[in-house]
């Protein structure tokens, strides 16, 4: 695996060397699947997306059963993707999804990559101030 961030979207994403996480704001998040092939790897996307796009929709429209029912296709397509359930490596390592990176085995390697740190504490005020923003703006109100 390269040390170069990958790109998803718009963003560029920070991927452990083993190919297990992204790092998103200093934090640990299961990879899909490699093994998986381009196609079905697609339409599990595809499937994700809307199954995301449902969940949206069911909240805009107040309707309780419908997002259960999305929610229930979301978690299906991750699991699906390898994002969550059973891990897809076969080597007995544990699953660190979710947690800090500083707090892995992975800390020394994250702290060597150029602006990595930097960009997952920017990332992570600008989330926690934008957050307190419409608190401030919606307790004006």
């Amino acid at each position: 695996m390269s040390d170069k961030p990958q790109h998803h979207g718009k963003r560029a994403v920070l991927v452990t060397p083993d190919g297990r996480y992204i790092i998103v704001r200093g934090r640990l998040w299961r990879a899909a699947n490699p093994g998986l092939s381009p196609e079905v790897r697609q339409g599990l996307v595809h499937q994700l997306m809307d199954a995301r796009r449902a969940v949206k929709a069911a909240m805009q429209a107040g309707d309780a059963a419908a997002e259960r029912t999305a929610r229930a296709n979301v978690d299906s397509a991750k699991q699906a993707l390898g994002e969550r359930g059973p891990v897809w490596w076969r080597d007995g390592a544990p699953d660190l999804n979710r947690k800090l990176v500083a707090n892995t085995a992975y800390a020394s390697w994250f702290a060597g990559q150029a602006g990595a740190q930097d960009a997952a504490a920017q990332s992570a005020a600008s989330t926690s101030s934008s957050g307190r923003s419409a608190r401030m703006r919606n307790s004006v109100k």
